[in-house]
């Protein structure tokens, strides 16, 4: 243990000798501005920009280079020229390229793609200057659409869909983007002065080949590109008044059930009828309803074999929820969280099964000093659970230039069920919380939060604060949390009860001038947990040591690390069944992985863990693989297995094998069909989802959904199949 304090002091002590703030500037006194002309004609959406009103708009041309990088000349060039009428923003790009299409990369056309692995431009809007916000729209040089919202430059919201449109042809010298932003779409304020409006923008290009990014005007290279405090000014817009902007999206759905227990076999099929409501009261006010609720072409979980004392996260997936979820206090992290959306729709705490939701509402508003919001979800009664009301009441006030705090309610109501003997409970929690950014590069969060069960009688609380810096140079991090016995969030999510934990860390960057390798960052990262109810009673600590985490020059990636971990087992612990002696526990772990650049057309990862595991071994055995010819065809293999030998004093022994195989197909970003299959030897589970969508028109969908689920590692194995119709339509005003 003092080897451990001691290192716990050396992180402390590395934290406060932070080094120089290393070519992070700050903005510009003055941004730079640009200009949108009006069209004189219709502008047809269709990526060639040959219209005569594209020969008169304003290029910007002089993109920073961030990547690989920070300054220099950039080898992609980008051109960006800004129109507009009377119902759209137009965005035309002239991405170039000199080896045209040989030089793209796109790995699928699935829509709301992860950054990283595809060619992209973008722009992101802050058509209300709140400094804090923004609306971004990106693009691939194969016309995907992604859209997200994106708070204070960090935090993002990528649920956030909403209706635009963008073509992107492709040739021998690039490609070219043409991106048409309805009004309708977009919150801004009409100028009291009835001049054209200035928004705030910044824009960015992805040259995935050669991982350069460049942005306009210039980020530093540690911020994201969103950041919008140094955004540039967009001015001579001419923006038409706010309309109704209310977008009805009705639904119907026919869904089909087979269920085979043992001898008994249970079939049933059903329609449905519902939908949403988004209508904008005004710029800043937002009011979304939702009827008979459905989720059934939300993406699944992927199985996981949790060998750790703590619980296991999966984030959201459904859309009503995923949407402005960057509001809610601790939405972006994944140990405290007073509201987390996935408890709604379950049947009791945590059962996978689904329940039905009946009605919700949600009420956003955003200004450039506050944020209100408030959300309530009625759940209705099943056969294993009663029915539930769940709210959630926001305030978030900002302050100085990126500032903030805020307080949360949440309060759940579950209703008395007599017919299956379940009592009524409340449970509400109050959660304080805020944002700090003394500088650029500092970053200071807290959260105090505490709860009361009506049911139990019993009172928790729990807290967290993080401060971290962050350079081109480097990142220094320091994290601790506090979660009492008793902090029970009854709409909300945490790691595990009865623990303080510290976990300081930092690694440096560094980016050598060779021709093999691209950056180096190797760190430290230490994490010591106590009981919080005994902070002299240790848990667990560990120290997570990676000398070797590097990106060589053609993106391939290799790390080495070792964990040396002590462990405190004084509870009844046995994760897949293996029971764990009460005991004292120290040993080493040790972890190597690498992979290829996974933008190419076939690329592999590999990873192996080994060493000792409490008083036995783990082995730990990762290999994925993907095959994408085309953007319109990919397939995927991932393969994990885990030895355990030895383990507690009856020297148990157990091997896992988890398999799962995915595919995507799509004839363009609009029709696609996809299929994941998951099996799992602990407990002999198999697993098909297969997906087919088409996007009919913008927002508006229909859906094929085919799952089918075997347990045969049960006393009475199980087998369920489901066959899901959906038609969705999206209409706005």
């Amino acid at each position: 243990m003092k080897r451990l304090l001691f290192f716990i002091c050396a992180s402390h002590n590395i934290l406060l000798h932070a080094q120089s703030e290393e070519d992070n500037f700050p903005p510009p006194s003055e941004p730079p501005e640009l200009t949108a002309r009006r069209t004189t004609n219709m502008i047809n959406v269709d990526g060639r920009l040959d219209e005569e009103d594209w020969s008169r708009g304003e290029v910007v041309s002089n993109f920073f280079r961030r990547e690989p990088r920070q300054g220099g000349s950039v080898k992609y060039d980008t051109e960006v020229k800004f129109l507009y009428d009377e119902k759209n923003l137009y965005i035309g790009a002239w991405c170039k390229d000199s080896v045209g299409l040989k030089g793209i990369r796109v790995q699928d056309l699935r829509r709301d793609f992860s950054w990283g692995n595809n060619d992209i431009f973008g722009v992101a809007l802050d058509p209300q200057n709140l400094k804090q916000y923004a609306q971004a729209f990106q693009t691939t040089p194969y016309g995907n659409q992604r859209d997200f919202q994106n708070f204070s430059g960090s935090s993002f919201d990528s649920g956030w869909n909403t209706l635009w449109k963008v073509r992107t042809p492709r040739d021998s010298k690039g490609y070219t983007v043409e991106m048409a932003i309805p009004f309708k779409t977009l919150r801004y304020d009409l100028p009291k002065d009835g001049k054209p409006t200035t928004w705030g923008v910044t824009m960015v290009r992805y040259a995935r080949r050669d991982i350069e990014v460049s942005s306009y005007p210039a980020i530093p290279q540690s911020f994201t590109p969103y950041r919008m405090t140094y955004a540039a000014r967009l001015r001579g817009v001419e923006v038409p008044p706010p309309s109704a902007n209310i977008r009805i999206e009705p639904y119907t759905l026919y869904q089909y059930d087979q269920a085979k227990e043992g001898g008994s076999n249970i079939t049933s099929g059903n329609s449905k009828l519902g939908g949403d409501v988004k209508w904008a009261v005004n710029p800043r006010t937002v009011v979304d309803l939702t009827l008979n609720t459905d989720f059934a072409q939300a993406d699944v979980d992927r199985a996981v074999n949790n060998l750790e004392r703590f619980n296991i996260f999966f984030p959201e997936r459904r859309q009503f929820f995923l949407e402005n979820s960057g509001v809610w206090a601790g939405g972006f992290q994944r140990s405290i969280r007073p509201f987390f959306s996935r408890r709604i729709g379950l049947q009791g705490n945590f059962n996978a099964q689904p329940a039905p939701i009946d009605f919700g509402a949600r009420f956003t508003q955003r200004t450039d000093k506050q944020a209100i919001a408030g959300l309530f979800v009625r759940q209705g009664h099943t056969k294993t659970s009663q029915a539930s009301n769940f709210g959630v009441a926001r305030y978030l006030r900002n302050y100085s230039r990126e500032n903030n705090i805020g307080v949360m309610i949440t309060h759940r109501s579950d209703e008395e069920a007599s017919d299956i003997g379940l009592e009524s409970d409340n449970n509400t929690t109050i959660t304080v919380d805020g944002q700090i950014r003394p500088t650029s590069q500092w970053d200071i969060q807290y959260l105090m939060t505490s709860s009361f069960d009506e049911q139990s009688g019993k009172n928790g609380y729990a807290g967290r604060v993080f401060i971290g810096r962050q350079t081109n140079k480097s990142y220094l991090t320091w994290v601790t949390e506090v979660i009492g016995n008793n902090y029970d969030p009854g709409i909300g999510f945490v790691r595990q009860t009865n623990v303080i934990r510290h976990n300081p860390g930092w690694y440096y960057i560094w980016r050598p001038k060779t021709d093999f390798i691209r950056r180096w960052d190797p760190g430290l990262y230490v994490e010591y947990n106590s009981d919080a109810n005994d902070p002299s009673s240790f848990q667990q600590s560990s120290l997570y040591i990676f000398p070797v985490y590097t990106w060589f020059r053609d993106n391939s990636f290799l790390k080495i690390s070792f964990t040396p971990t002590w462990q405190n087992i004084n509870f009844d612990f046995a994760p897949l069944g293996l029971a764990i002696d009460q005991d004292e526990y120290f040993y080493i772990r040790y972890d190597l992985r690498y992979n290829t650049d996974q933008s190419k057309i076939w690329s592999v990862l590999a990873s192996y863990s080994f060493g000792d595991f409490y008083d036995g071994s783990r082995q730990l055995i990762r290999l994925s693989g993907r095959l994408a010819p085309i953007p319109h065809a990919a397939i995927t293999i991932d393969y994990e297995r885990n030895n355990l030998r030895n383990i507690g004093s009856e020297n148990q022994k157990l091997s896992t094998d988890l398999v799962t195989l995915g595919s995507r197909l799509a004839l363009n970003p609009r029709i696609q069909l996809s299929a994941l299959y998951q099996y799992n030897a602990f407990d002999e589970q198999g697993r098909w989802n297969v997906r087919a969508s088409w996007e009919y028109q913008p927002l508006s969908f229909v859906y094929l959904v085919f799952n089918n689920t075997r347990i045969n590692g049960l006393e009475n194995p199980i087998r369920e199949q489901q066959f899901i119709c959906k038609l969705t339509f999206l209409k706005q005003f």
